[in-house]
């Protein structure tokens, strides 16, 4: 967080806590301000190859200015190859 990055991960829950209530627990529930976290879902033992699927569409909803501030970037493939994007702020307060 010192970097002001972005953090990328595949393990949301120990990050934004869990799913029915993000921000509840986690590494990112007591951050007043952080540079934004991108959560990659998918079912066990996702492969390479899903995560930079998954990736790219995250980057594609970031866009080109890649405000991110104090936001949970969520894409979760399904099982029927479905993905979808959520974004929210994280601590919701803001």
């Amino acid at each position: 967080m010192d970097g002001d990055w972005a953090f990328v991960t595949k393990n949301s829950v120990d990050f934004r806590g869990p799913k029915e209530a993000p921000g509840s627990k986690g590494q990112y529930a007591a951050v007043a301000i952080h540079a934004g976290l991108v959560c990659l879902n998918g079912p066990p033992g996702m492969d390479l190859d899903m995560q930079l699927e998954l990736f790219a569409e995250a980057l594609s909803e970031i866009g080109p200015d890649g405000d991110l501030i104090n936001q949970v970037l969520e894409v979760t493939a399904e099982d029927d190859d479905t993905i979808h994007v959520r974004r929210y702020f994280l601590p919701a307060d803001m």
